[in-house]
This record gives structure tokens, sequence and C-alpha cells, in this order.
């Protein structure tokens, strides 16, 4: 619901004027946020216009050049929106996981099944996205090796400490080795979208252990 500051009411503390404002400007940019997850998975990023975000969020395609710039600021604001939930998430599940195999299913499961509070599907479909727009614009490819280098960085950590939980030496250190792992897990992703029989969970979680080093248990 966009709230609305009712007649008469201008006498009101400017404090409270200001933080309606605030309230209204983040409820346009969640719904613009939200309606463009949903067009940019299902159409496409390219074949939706910024007119039809706008319409889809109920606001003006003003609003979208207001708050990210246009319809690439709209893209990057989208995937930064789940980066941040998928951290939160897979920190979550890898915290509550019991032994090596359970969290190499959990680290497959950020790619493979993510929830629906997450885009669900459309997650990667979006990830997938954003790769080709950064592949053919430089200036936007810079960001996004910034946020993959933060997340090997995460992962990089992560590993060396299940690695010695493991008892086992790592091959390559651990940001090293991070790559490697987010080259399997978007490949894989990508084969099962177009082919599921070919690569179901244990291949996958298997292909996990395998690759660092760590028996499943």
């Amino acid at each position: 619901m966009v709230l609305r500051i009712p007649d008469g009411l201008g006498s009101l503390p400017e404090g409270s004027v200001a933080r309606t404002q605030e309230e209204r400007k983040a409820e346009t940019r969640d719904r613009l946020v939200s309606a463009a997850a949903d067009l940019f998975a299902r159409k496409g990023f390219h074949a939706t216009s910024t007119d039809a975000v706008a319409d889809a969020a109920d606001r003006t395609s003003g609003a979208v050049y207001s708050h990210f710039g246009g319809k690439e600021g709209l893209l990057l604001a989208v995937v930064e929106a789940w980066k941040e939930a998928t951290a939160a998430e897979t920190e979550g599940a890898l915290l509550a996981a019991s032994g090596h195999g359970a969290r190499l299913e959990a680290l497959w499961d950020t790619v493979a099944d993510p929830p629906e509070e997450r885009g669900g599907d459309a997650w990667m479909l979006l990830e997938h996205e954003l790769w080709l727009f950064a592949a053919r614009n430089p200036e936007v490819a810079a960001g996004l090796a910034d946020r993959y280098a933060g997340a090997r960085r995460a992962m990089g950590v992560a590993f060396e400490q299940w690695a010695h939980d493991a008892g086992v030496e790592l091959d390559v250190p651990g940001e090293q080795l991070a790559v490697l792992v987010l080259a399997l897990l978007f490949g894989l992703e990508m084969q099962r979208r177009v082919d599921p029989p070919a690569v179901p969970d244990e291949l996958a979680v298997h292909g996990l252990g395998t690759l660092m080093g760590i028996e499943e248990d």
C-alpha cells in the first residue's frame, strides 16, 4: 500500500513527514525490484522494457530512473538483493549442517533449489542474465567481478575450515578452490536446467566432495 499524507496534516512535525517520505521511497524501490525480478526472469533482460517494469509495479518509468538510473541499475539491484539473501541463507544452512556431506548438500542446494522467498528458480536465470549483460558491458563487468571476488573470499575461508575439520590438505588455497567450486556449481546448474536427469543431486554432491577432497559422511 502506498503511504499518503492526508489533507490538513501539513503542520505535522518535520520528522514525521520525512519518515513517511522515506517509507514511500522504500516501498517504491521494493515494488520495482520485485516486478523486475519477475519480468527479467520470465522474459529476459533485453526483452523487458522499463515501461513494462514500471507498469507491473504500478509506478511510472520516471521512478525507475529516479531510483536506479535505468534498467541496467535495476538489474544490478535485483541481483544484489538476492545475493544478500543467498549469503544469509547459505551461512545458516552450513552452520546448521552436521557433517561434511550435509554441508556439501547445502552448498549445492543454494543453486539447485533456492527457496521461493529468494526468487526460486528465477534466481539463477537472473544470474545468467547479469553475466550476459556484463560480458558485453565492461563498466558492469567490473562490478560483477568485485561481487564474485567477495564471494570467493568468503567461500575460501569456509573451505579451509572444512578441510581442517576433515583433517585433509587442500591442493590449492581456499580462495582458488572457490573459483573451481563456483564453476562446477554454475556448470552443473546449467546442464540440469535443460536436462534434469543428467544431473541428479547425488552426482552433484559427489562432484563437489571430489573436487574439495572431502569424503561424504
